[in-house]
C-alpha cells in the first residue's frame, strides 16, 4: 500500500529480457541499501514490484526487480530502458502519514499527455513554474475520473483539475516538478495510470446492484 508521495528518483541501470514474458530491471537510487529488504514492495512510477536483490552503489543502493507479462502488457515498464529515471516510493507502514491518497500500486490503464502549458509563478521565476498537463485516458476508464478527486499518475498522488469526457487535466507545483520525473515530461508521453480505489468500489457495486445481487 502506498499514499502516492514520491520518495526518490531511481534510474534504470540494466534491463534483461526473459523469453518474451519477462523483463529484468537493476534500478539504482539513493536508498540505504541495509533499509531495502528482499521482497519489500517498492511502487516504481505507479506498479508495485517486488524486490528480488539489492546491493549498494555510489550514492545508495540498487535493487532488481523482475516484470511478468501481465505488468508488462498493462503498463509503461516493458518501455523502460537503462538511462530511464522513474519515480519510487516505499510501501507504507504503520503509523506513517498519509500525504497523498491510497494506493495500490495495481495499474488499470496507460493514460497519454496531449498538452502542456508551463506558467512562470513571478516575472522573476523566483517561485519557479508550475506546469499544466492535459491527459488523455482510454474510454473504460474514463467514467473513473472526477473534478477534484485523485488519480495516480507514474505513482504520484495528484489532484484532477477539470474533466472532459476523456480527457482531465492536473496542475503541478515547483516542488512536485523538482522531486519527481514530471519535469521530464511531454506530450506523447505516456503514464501509469491507478484510478481512485474508492471510485473503482463505488462503480462495481452499481454494477452488482444493477445485475440485482
Amino acid at each position: 500500500m502506498f499514499t502516492g508521495i514520491v520518495t526518490d528518483i531511481g534510474k534504470i541501470i540494466a534491463a534483461e529480457d526473459y523469453q518474451g514474458t519477462l523483463r529484468r530491471l537493476r534500478i539504482a537510487c539513493h536508498y540505504a541499501p541495509e533499509s531495502i529488504a528482499i521482497g519489500a514492495s517498492i511502487a516504481c512510477s505507479g506498479p508495485c514490484l517486488t524486490v528480488t536483490a539489492v546491493g549498494p552503489c555510489e550514492g545508495g543502493a540498487w535493487f532488481e526487480i523482475d516484470a511478468a507479462a501481465e505488468t508488462l502488457a498493462r503498463t509503461t515498464v516493458g518501455r523502460w530502458t537503462v538511462g530511464t529515471r522513474i519515480n519510487l516510493e516505499r510501501s507504507l507502514k504503520i503509523g506513517d502519514e498519509l500525504g497523498g491518497h491510497i494506493v495500490t500500486g495495481h495499474v488499470d490503464a496507460i493514460a497519454t499527455i496531449v498538452a502542456r502549458e508551463d506558467v512562470t509563478g513571478t516575472t522573476d521565476g523566483a517561485w519557479g513554474a508550475t506546469a499544466r498537463f492535459d491527459i488523455r485516458v482510454p474510454r473504460e476508464v474514463a467514467a473513473f475520473i472526477a473534478a477534484k478527486g485523485s488519480v495516480a499518475l507514474d505513482g504520484c498522488s495528484l489532484t484532477v483539475n477539470s474533466v472532459e469526457d476523456r480527457q482531465f487535466s492536473v496542475l503541478l507545483i515547483p516542488h512536485t516538478l523538482d522531486v519527481t520525473t514530471w519535469a521530464d515530461r511531454r506530450p506523447g508521453d505516456e503514464l501509469n495510470l491507478e484510478v481512485d480505489l474508492m471510485a473503482r468500489y463505488a462503480a462495481r457495486l452499481a454494477e452488482a446492484r444493477a445485475a440485482g445481487y
